[in-house]
């Protein structure tokens, strides 16, 4: 039996990564002329159009999205057959690493994280995905190297590293009555509260806290991420709950914001990296892992008071 060109299964794996014929050519190195036409094989191999437009982009059909993890799969475990030991040359590799974390860890230790990589495998991107609503099985499938998050992720065989646990303080403006008298938690419930939540939801451990001394905060404002929710301290008297290495990014920035010890107990977070157990023996993502890991703990110092 003839055999497929193994190529085709490098290319559709770029194609449905990047979905964009101009993304994978640039990736393998090809004019887009010559991966449009490799696309053209895929397409007359494996029956299926794989690729459709949609306006001004690209969308897979059901049938790639079917394949996308099996192909993920069967690339990886070619790369490594040819790979030697646990070696990896870090001037040469090129590979784009898929994070999911929220944006405190992207405004937090991204920077630091990409220019690690910029020294030392100059030709790696970096890119980071937003976090989801639910387990949509990105670790399993593939499409994300890492899953940065404080909770464990629902699939069993996922393997977990701790990276740090953080505390809350609170944030505030400049001259917030607040910061006029000392913070006790009836001062602190007294004020307008941000909720960070992405799913949108008001309520949380902050509030069991209160609730546990007969207080409760009201929330009129409920923002997707931290540092969008910064912007809009100057301006109000609300409160806004981060975790204390959050304070490198109003450093950073210049924010005229003043932090605050919470005047209540609240459970310790304790942030991890996830991966999938095909990338544990991997050579590069094992090297990127633990410098994410080493990231973190650098970063973490540098945030101790």
């Amino acid at each position: 039996m003839q055999l497929p060109d193994m190529n085709l299964l490098v290319a559709l794996d770029a194609l449905l990564d990047e979905g964009s014929v101009v993304g994978a050519a640039r990736r393998m190195n090809l004019s887009p002329a010559a991966m449009s036409r490799t696309l053209t094989r895929i397409r007359e191999a494996l029956g299926d159009p794989i690729l459709v437009r949609a306006g001004r982009g690209l969308v897979p059909t059901p049938k790639a999205l079917e394949l996308r993890g099996q192909v993920r799969d069967l690339v990886e475990q070619a790369a490594l057959v040819f790979r030697s030991g646990d070696q990896v040359d870090l001037g040469t590799l090129r590979r784009r690493f898929n994070v999911r974390a929220n944006d405190f860890f992207v405004g937090v230790y991204g920077g630091r994280l990409i220019d690690t990589l910029e020294r030392q495998a100059p030709h790696c991107e970096l890119r980071f995905v937003p976090e989801g609503d639910g387990d949509d099985e990105a670790l399993r499938e593939g499409r994300i190297d890492l899953h940065i998050s404080n909770t464990r992720p629902l699939s069993p065989e996922v393997k977990v590293q701790k990276l740090f646990s953080t505390t809350f303080v609170g944030l505030v403006r400049e001259h917030h009555p607040l910061l006029d008298e000392a913070i006790t938690a009836e001062r602190f419930a007294a004020f307008p509260h941000i909720s960070m939540s992405r799913r949108g939801i008001a309520r949380g451990p902050i509030d069991a806290a209160l609730g546990d001394l007969g207080l409760q905060r009201r929330v009129p404002l409920i923002a997707p991420s931290f540092h969008a929710a910064m912007f809009m301290l100057p301006d109000s008297n609300l409160i806004l709950p981060v975790p204390k290495e959050t304070l490198l990014s109003v450093s950073r920035l210049g924010l005229h914001l003043r932090s605050f010890a919470l005047p209540i107990p609240l459970p310790t977070p304790v942030l991890t990296q996830a991966w999938h157990p095909r990338y544990d023996k991997d050579p590069a993502h094992k090297w990127f892992r633990e410098t994410l890991h080493a990231s973190c703990n650098e970063t973490w110092h540098v945030a101790q008071p």
